[in-house]
């Protein structure tokens, strides 16, 4: 992104069922050994969870009874993956109890329009013939793509699957607070059924994914943090040895004191080649860490705000969102019919304002990387899973500050993956409320994000 592009087009999606057979056949594959330097993989087992609840779910859909929305975690990369394999395990879970189904069984799904412009063109073509919908996060309203997922959702063949989180987070144990677009388009869903005088019930389901490791390598986390000790210019520990109560304790330790280094270094960063109003000295004050994680936050996405000229409002995702489609309006050229005819200077400057765009963004990705990061994530609960995933966090800053590459995650060992079907959630019986009013659509939308929440958050294993 160091140059400017044409405007982004819409990929239509285009659902191939033969390329989705080729996919589901290389889940194995595709689930334990790294393709991508950005996809982890090495997931050994997947638990599927109350399979039989989507199965009973599939079939109403496919008798004409219900409209189905299908609103997935997503904490990891991996989620797409899982998510493939949990529709794949739902035919031998509709045979086992006898319910009648008819192939595909899939969804279609809506993914963020940026994947293919870091992961590579080739993830656009694949999502197109997967069935997938691409939509601008940052955009008030994307409507092209609205439109599409309006149309699949009365009329489409298949449910359709959506991420509420909007972003992964990086913890399997925290649920991001959830972006409404959930429910309002299962509210939009129930107002088209209407107006073409149909009676379909609509349901959201929500369907929880988690990860674990397998066995704990400890050694792993200690060579990991050794390094990030070293990037860091502090003087690496050793630590393998010990009983694992002792170990915990001492990882947690050391991670602490990586984030309260990294923290401190950002600050000064912030403070002296930006000119941003923080603390000379925010121990001295009194400030905790996670209250210094936020102020220091809030200052990165002001230094992107303040170059794109846009309001600081909103919450912390709100502003990525805002953040990450003003830089694409600078970097993929609407205004521009026709790049090759510009001259060697407009050209020139074209593209110095893409490089610009393209750094402020950075910012707002270190933001994400850290947005859910919280003392208390690690004093609740000492184990191997958390202190994996907040060294692992801490990579991605690390990664993302020495170099422009898509950051290749290191294997701390294999992984477990579990995905637990939820309660379908009616969004048909809230129409009532919904529909008497503006104030009243705003609060039902609100209120049955929030129920979803919950339910994702139950489905979390804190054993």
């Amino acid at each position: 992104m160091h140059q400017a592009h044409p405007k982004l087009e819409f990929i239509s999606p285009a659902f191939n069922g033969s390329i989705l057979k080729i996919t589901q056949r290389s889940l194995p594959i595709l689930l334990k050994f790294r393709l991508k330097r950005w996809l982890p993989a090495g997931i050994s087992r997947i638990d599927a969870v109350n399979v039989e609840t989507l199965a009973e779910l599939y079939h109403q859909f496919q008798t004409g009874k219900i409209r189905l929305l299908l609103a997935f975690r997503h904490c990891q990369v991996d989620d797409p993956l899982c998510g493939l394999y949990l529709l794949s395990r739902v035919p031998q879970v509709a045979r086992r109890k006898g319910i009648a189904l008819q192939s595909p069984i899939h969804s279609h799904f809506i993914y963020e329009r940026g994947m293919p412009l870091w992961a590579g063109a080739w993830l656009g073509w694949l999502f197109s013939r997967l069935g997938g919908i691409p939509i601008h996060r940052g955009k008030p309203f994307d409507w092209t793509a609205i439109k599409m997922v309006r149309k699949l959702l009365i009329d489409g063949d298949l449910p359709m699957a959506l991420a509420p989180e909007g972003a992964t987070n990086g913890y399997s144990e925290i649920v991001s607070p959830l972006e409404p677009g959930a429910a309002q388009l299962g509210f939009w869903c129930v107002e088209d059924l209407l107006k073409a005088n149909r009676s379909e019930q609509v349901y959201i389901v929500p369907i929880g994914i988690q990860y674990g490791y397998v066995k704990p390598q400890w050694s792993r986390l200690d060579w990991l943090l050794r390094q990030l000790e070293a990037d860091c210019g502090l003087l690496a520990r050793n630590s393998k040895r010990g009983k694992e109560h002792e170990l915990k304790k001492i990882y947690a330790q050391r991670l602490f004191c990586l984030g309260e280094y990294l923290i401190t270094e950002m600050e000064q960063f912030y403070r002296r080649f930006y000119h941003q109003n923080l603390p000379s000295d925010p121990r001295s004050a009194g400030s905790n860490l996670t209250t210094r994680l936020h102020q220091l936050l809030d200052v990165a996405l002001r230094v992107g705000e303040e170059y794109f000229g846009l309001q600081s409002k909103g919450t912390i995702i709100e502003r990525c969102r805002r953040l990450e489609e003003a830089g694409w309006t600078y970097i993929y050229r609407e205004d521009i019919s026709d790049l090759k005819a510009l001259s060697p200077l407009h050209r020139g400057l074209a593209d110095w304002v893409a490089q610009e765009a393209n750094l402020r963004m950075l910012h707002m990705r270190l933001v994400e990387s850290f947005v859910a990061v919280t003392e208390s994530y690690l004093q609740e609960n000492l184990s191997f899973e958390r202190l994996a995933e907040t060294a692992l966090l801490i990579f991605d800053v690390l990664a993302r500050i020495k170099t422009r590459k898509m950051p290749r995650r290191p294997r701390l060992g294999w992984r477990w993956a579990r995905i637990t079907v939820g309660e379908a959630i009616s969004v048909s019986d809230r129409w009532h409320v919904y529909q008497s009013s503006r104030q009243a659509a705003k609060q039902a939308v609100a209120d049955l994000t929030q129920d979803l929440h919950i339910a994702l958050e139950k489905m979390i294993s804190k054993s």
